[in-house]
């Protein structure tokens, strides 16, 4: 179904697009001073179970770019608030700490759950609740149209990027995609949500370019592999697409090595290439590649030393110092920055030094406009490249590099990479469509989205 049939149909009254111009009034009694403006920042985290060594990083990179933000003078003014509501990795409890802090401080500004099968849940919540989700590197990789998906968010990249970089640079790596034919890929993949969605970007690439694909699926946390690893060794393939989280992913690579598959062989998603995945395995890691959602580690950016310097060196840091930079932590602080510029670009409609509502940073979110100039006055020279996104792009620009591990740090292998859009846009516009029929949703035109 075309998404042009859909707006034949529709009038911005069925949309229900009203953007609340009014933010929140703060009383002021006579001869006190006025109540400081405050945004509210729900934190959903998982600091307790299995995948907590990865969710910790996560969390205190986001919670001290708040810090750091209060720290320089708010959001234009305004105090950035925020309150940790712990999921455990969970999809039950990610909900139940939605519910609880969606009406919290005025109202929730966006939420985060770094969780792909919670933002399943609050897909069709959010609508609802007029709560925008950003989903930095996870989520509905069909939610990129916002045409569709006008709550959701899936800034810098989707698993389809992913997946499609990925078999861009193996097919690189082999001389060109006509090499690709014949070739045995495996996908290692955590048995949820997260770990299926790459599958149909890689079905169509195997029917494009003749590799075989095989998939094999890992039950949750991901310490049980060794049946994964008896097949590998068995199929021998000439590659392993690592799509795990948490202590799967060094389980992964301690099996990689016991049964002799080279690591130089095995590619990880974003959420598969950080210091907590390997640290541990140390030199037996040595080789294994994973992709960098524009960043790696950063210890040397602005932001980083900004961190430091203003946040940990007033002893206000959220975890340890010494994690500052990291890998993990850097995605954090990114999706923290992210949520930020939304409501620094919506009070720039909305009005400056005003608290905006979700419904406002909607607006900012997809209105974003991060030049490389603003990137690198907010310390994330050589860190980022520039996101456009719009009212229907809610993903914005995609920029993906590979970095390896030495045994000891993460180095960067390769130039940049963005998605083929001939590939995965007829997939987005497939999928979402498919779910608009499904849940009767009349997706946004162009036309509306000016109003």
């Amino acid at each position: 179904m075309k998404l042009r049939n859909y707006a034949l149909t529709v009038s911005l009254a069925a949309l229900g697009l009203s953007f609340a111009l009014t933010a929140p009034v703060h009383a002021q009694a006579k001869g006190k001073p006025a109540q400081v403006a405050e945004q509210f920042f729900p934190v959903l985290v998982y600091r307790t179970g299995p995948f907590a060594p990865n969710g910790t990083p996560w969390a205190n990179g986001f919670v001290d770019y708040i810090k750091l933000v209060n720290a320089t003078g708010g959001i234009n003014g305004v105090k950035a608030t925020f309150e940790e509501c712990e999921t455990g990795y969970a999809t039950d409890r990610s909900v139940e700490c939605y519910e609880r802090l969606k009406n919290k401080g005025g109202g929730a500004t966006a939420f985060q759950s770094l969780s792909t099968g919670a933002t399943f849940a609050l897909t069709e919540k959010a609508p609802v609740d007029k709560i925008p989700l950003i989903t930095a590197g996870y989520g509905r990789s069909e939610s990129a149209n916002g045409a569709v998906f006008t709550w959701n968010f899936p800034l810098l990249g989707t698993y389809w990027v992913g997946a499609d970089v990925l078999i861009q640079h193996i097919a690189k790596k082999e001389g060109g995609f006509d090499k690709l034919k014949g070739k045995k890929i495996t996908l290692v993949y955590h048995d949820s949500p997260y770990g299926k969605e790459p599958i149909p970007l890689l079905q169509e690439r195997a029917r494009m370019h003749g590799f075989d694909l095989s998939l094999l699926p890992v039950a949750s946390p991901g310490v049980e592999q060794k049946s994964t690893w008896l097949q590998i060794r068995q199929n021998r393939p000439d590659y392993v697409l690592l799509w795990g989280w948490g202590v799967m992913n060094s389980t992964a690579l301690r099996e990689a090595q016991a049964t002799g598959f080279p690591r130089e062989k095995m590619y990880g998603i974003w959420w598969a290439g950080a210091e907590p995945d390997v640290k541990d395995v140390g030199e037996a890691a040595k080789g294994y590649n994973a992709l960098a959602l524009q960043h790696g580690a950063e210890p040397d950016a602005k932001v980083t030393k900004d961190v430091l310097a203003l946040v940990h060196g007033k002893g206000q840091g959220t975890g340890p110092k010494d994690e500052v930079g990291s890998v993990l932590y850097m995605r954090g602080l990114i999706s923290a920055m992210l949520g930020i510029e939304g409501v620094k670009r919506a009070q720039e409609r909305y009005g400056k030094g005003k608290t905006m509502t979700g419904e406002q940073t909607r607006w900012g979110l997809e209105n974003l406009d991060l030049t490389q100039q603003k990137l690198d006055g907010l310390g994330f020279a050589g860190v980022m490249r520039p996101i456009q996104t719009s009212c229907l792009d809610h993903m914005g620009s995609s920029w993906v590099r590979v970095h390896t591990w030495d045994g000891s740090k993460w180095n960067f292998s390769s130039d940049w990479y963005q998605a083929d859009e001939k590939v995965i846009r007829p997939m987005v516009m497939h999928a979402s469509l498919k779910y608009a029929e499904e849940k009767k949703i009349t997706p946004r035109t162009p036309e509306e989205c000016k109003q």
